[in-house]
């Protein structure tokens, strides 16, 4: 029984070291400042783009914060998905690409998941407690983007 315990134990760490050859590549885009992105295209006070850079930007951006446990697979595979549907949802960093009409309906959306709390992910505010946000940032994001909606509604 021992030999069967010491057997399987093997083999699940030569599959583990094994699956730490497959890292994929990571979501960096190495200081570039594109023009599509979200606070180039508006002006965005900086309390609110501190509240965006630390709650929402590494899934919703080009350029990805990795922590130490991003090193290891199966959470870098894990989090690697976060960050693909995130910006398949939502890229900042291309915020100025979408249409007029596709950025108030991303800002809507912004709003009502703030409000219902289903943004940041809870997955993410587990291990990135700043992430949460208080009530104070939820109402200054929610009125900065209200204020910015209005503007994009009044100029089409």
């Amino acid at each position: 029984m021992k030999k069967i315990i010491q057997k399987t134990l093997f083999i699940g760490l030569i599959i583990f070291l094994l699956m730490q050859l497959y890292q994929p590549a990571r979501n960096k885009s190495y200081g570039q400042d594109l023009i599509g992105n979200f606070t180039k295209i508006y002006n965005v006070p900086k309390n609110v783009e501190t509240i965006l850079r630390t709650s929402c930007y590494d899934c919703h951006s080009d350029n990805t914060n990795y922590p130490w446990y991003s090193y290891v697979q199966p959470g870098r595979s894990f989090m690697e998905s976060h960050i693909k549907d995130g910006k398949k949802d939502l890229n900042f960093y291309e915020f100025g690409n979408y249409s007029k009409r596709k950025q108030e309906s991303k800002l809507e959306a912004i709003v009502k998941q703030i409000k219902s709390d289903e943004m940041p992910l809870s997955s993410y505010t587990f291990i990135h407690k700043n992430a949460i946000l208080t009530p104070t940032q939820k109402q200054e994001v929610i009125n900065w983007i209200n204020k910015t909606k209005d503007s994009l509604s009044s100029k089409n």
